[in-house]
């Protein structure tokens, strides 16, 4: 995909004075890592730092000119040709759309937001997209996926020229439908400005983030841009969280809605009894439509992340009765109640639940499948929202007959303080144990299983690394708890 643009093009898109300058750019970046040989380099002023205080490194990668702010403009100097904008930050998600044609504009587009269930609930829409031979993108906290290749993600929602240019390699490659995961960080950071979507959803609203955010209205405000004429058609939400019936009040776009139960609601299941591992569900759409099969996914969360996906995907044009006969074959994603299966007698799960919300709903789930104990372990990370740790392990104990606090990426914190402020109030004894050493104490709930029972890790789940005092280490807590069952057999 070969792109040119002019720098007299740029500025007539930006409403500006016109460059003199006669000088092509091939490509668009904002970060210091992207740019290559004939981009466009976007320096934005940071919390700690400019984009512009590295110009030096941006030049030596071969970028051609930079847009900035007057700060960035004295720090660039002369060293490439530079057009200044007061606000980069603003306009840089229009300006990728413009670079790329507007991508989003030539597929289905899905954006999903909520603080849990947006992974699961792409990851259902892209499957049944896959079995019905729907060429299609998936971008989310697991990765990005165009056709059959995966690639690494740094953040749940890129930065705004990698997203526009990940879904302008999506329209090249045939895609015709692209699910993403949206955050509230790229909300309010308009990472998605220039983007726009056939149909956006709502999962749900729990405390998360607000280190960043600052309280739950805030956190909620963010996630409501999504539901506006600026980004979206039309949207999906489900009224059984209060945030989402608020959203419901406030939408400036249609919405149809969902609830597990009430069948008030566009979509809703009038039967879900569990069976097995997963559930046998019959549910109700728009016009009345009626899909039953067997869904392989436990927990009530996953009847609502399922429900969600199935009704964006009958949104896409999908069969109804295509959807019923594949939803057996639907699975979760890595990371999400994973099955780590060593031929033990006990069952041994890995989730990504990092929120007291996702806690208390993924024990709740493992609870209805488990015959003995329920084992758990849990950290919180470091440098984010420590108001949610005592409630995460609160979480944690309620939910479990045995609770283990451990270490989860501390980051530059000291994890034995995370610790002290995940037990707040709560005391150890032979119920609640402490060991922060995560390796140690995926080890030490291993020991304790017996048959029937499970065990649970929990708060990474996909990952791969853990960070310590600034470092990641290699960790996955689905090796570890392979290595552990192993060495204990």
């Amino acid at each position: 995909m070969e792109i040119s643009r002019t720098l007299a093009e740029l500025t007539r898109f930006l409403g500006i004075d016109e460059s003199s300058i006669s000088l092509n750019f091939t490509g668009i970046t904002s970060s210091t890592q992207y740019v290559s040989e004939g981009d466009l380099f976007v320096a934005l002023p940071g919390t700690k730092s400019h984009g512009a205080d590295f110009i030096d490194q941006v030049v030596a990668s071969g970028a051609v000119a930079v847009l900035t702010d007057e700060a960035g403009t004295h720090k660039v100097g002369g060293a490439l040709p530079t057009i200044v904008h007061s606000n980069p930050r603003f306009v840089l998600g229009d300006l990728s759309s413009w670079f790329y044609s507007a991508p989003f504009r030539s597929l289905h587009a899905v954006g999903i937001t909520g603080t849990n269930g947006k992974t699961t609930t792409a990851s259902l829409l892209h499957q049944i997209w896959e079995l019905n031979n729907r060429e299609s993108g998936f971008i989310g906290t697991v990765g990005i996926s165009i056709g059959k290749d995966r690639f690494p993600a740094r953040f749940t929602t890129p930065e705004s020229p990698e997203l526009q240019g990940v879904v302008a390699a999506m329209v090249e490659r045939g895609a015709r439908q692209l699910v993403m995961e949206v955050s509230s960080h790229a909300l309010s950071q308009r990472r998605v400005a220039g983007a726009f979507f056939s149909s956006v959803a709502f999962t749900n609203l729990t405390q998360d983030h607000l280190d960043y955010h600052g309280d739950m209205e805030s956190y909620f405000a963010a996630k409501a841009k999504l539901f506006t004429t600026e980004y979206a058609d039309e949207g999906f939400v489900n009224i059984d969280d209060l945030y989402g019936r608020k959203l419901l009040e406030i939408s400036e776009i249609p919405l149809q809605t969902l609830s597990r139960d009430s069948h008030e609601a566009t979509w809703h299941y009038t039967h879900h009894q569990i069976s097995g591992f997963g559930y046998d569900v019959a549910i109700r759409g728009v016009g009345g439509i009626l899909i039953e099969g067997h869904l392989p996914l436990v927990g009530g969360h996953n009847l609502d992340n399922a429900l969600m996906a199935i009704a964006l995907a009958v949104h896409s044009g999908v069969d109804p009765v295509a959807i019923a006969m594949d939803m057996y074959r639907l699975v979760g994603p890595e990371g999400r109640l994973e099955k780590v299966d060593c031929g033990q007698k006990f069952l041994a799960l890995v989730d990504y639940a990092h929120t007291p919300d996702a806690v208390q709903r993924v024990l709740a789930a493992v609870r209805e499948i488990t015959a003995g104990k329920v084992i758990a372990v849990l950290g919180c990370g470091g440098d984010r929202d420590a108001v949610k740790r005592p409630l995460m392990g609160s979480a944690l104990v309620e939910g479990s007959d045995m609770a283990v606090m451990t270490s989860d990426n501390p980051r530059s914190e000291n994890p034995e303080t995370i610790l002290d402020q995940m037990m707040t109030g709560i005391e150890l004894g032979d119920s609640v144990l402490r060991e922060v050493d995560r390796r140690g104490a995926i080890a030490i709930a291993v020991a304790e299983a017996l048959p029937g029972d499970t065990v649970l890790i929990l708060g990474k789940g996909h990952e791969v690394g853990q960070e310590v005092a600034g470092v990641k280490h290699p960790f996955d807590d689905r090796i570890e708890l392979a290595r552990a069952i192993e060495q204990l057999a």
